[in-house]
């Protein structure tokens, strides 16, 4: 009987065995470990998204000739309005080169554009994370900023080989200094404790108390441009509540994410032109 008893829990004897193991092993050898199962497992995950991207082609090739007509119609549309905001953005960035050449002030650090592509998503309630399919094979560094079409993403916090991994702005471990649009005083933003299959959120802190944000009044969140991580005026959200913190010497708010964060296919990391580290 109780050799029957021990043979029934061998198996937890060895699951404690092992994580006893690891919990003494030294940060290094766990650094590596992890980083080694990761380069394993990546092929596998791009793969995956090749597949994918490959299933969507042939997807796409199934659609009639009138679905096609409209939507060369509807691209043709947003070409020519992208093109008039290239040749006005064109114009401005001459504007802001000759005032700064007239008041000396020193050019903001510029940014090399990186498509990328996701290739899969973690949305779990303690991390929100995407793996995108570029690496150090594309010069990506940690630390980089990443942007789409609605503002900004995150920033990439891990490098390997062909994929990094980009912290989203809805995790707890994001924060950065931001601006209420139309006022220059910078504000902490960070992160929330997000649920599995809710909106994505973050808070704000330090706001002034004559700011003000509600459900009916909301206020976009932007950028700072301090700290040099991300470019000034970027969406971050949007400002639905305030209330007065416990002190009662500023604001506490809440911020709502663009929900199309939850559904990124691709995104674009900005590498910095400079090969100065880039601050955390």
């Amino acid at each position: 009987m109780p050799l029957h008893r021990f043979d029934q829990a061998r198996p937890f004897l060895t699951l404690g065995l092992v994580v006893a193991a690891w919990l003494v092993l030294p940060v290094v050898v766990k650094t590596f470990t992890r980083a080694t199962f990761f380069e394993l497992t990546a092929p596998v995950s791009v793969s995956a998204s090749y597949a994918r991207d490959l299933q969507e082609f042939w997807s796409l090739r199934l659609h009639s000739n009138t679905e096609l007509i409209e939507a060369g119609r509807d691209l043709a549309r947003l070409n020519a309005s992208y093109s008039l905001s290239v040749q006005q953005n064109t114009e401005m960035q001459a504007e802001i080169a000759r005032l700064e050449q007239l008041l000396r002030v020193p050019p903001r650090p510029g940014f090399r554009e990186e498509h990328a592509r996701v290739v899969r998503r973690d949305f779990s309630g303690w991390w929100q994370r995407l793996v995108i399919r570029k690496g150090r094979n594309y010069n990506i560094p940690v630390g980089a900023p990443v942007v789409f079409s609605g503002g900004v993403v995150g920033r990439v916090v891990e490098v390997y080989a062909y994929s990094s991994v980009v912290e989203v702005l809805s995790s707890p471990n994001v924060r950065l200094a931001a601006f209420i649009e139309g006022d220059n005083r910078p504000i902490s933003y960070q992160g929330g404790i997000n649920p599995a299959f809710g909106p994505a959120r973050g808070v704000v802190e330090f706001v002034p108390l004559d700011i003000h944000a509600s459900p009916t009044i909301p206020r976009r969140l932007v950028t700072s441009g301090l700290g040099g991580v991300f470019p000034p005026g970027l969406t971050l959200g949007t400002v639905v509540r305030m209330e007065a913190s416990t002190d009662g010497l500023f604001k506490s708010g809440e911020v709502l994410l663009d929900p199309n964060l939850s559904t990124l296919s691709e995104v674009t990391v900005l590498v910095p032109d400079s090969h100065e580290p880039i601050a955390n």
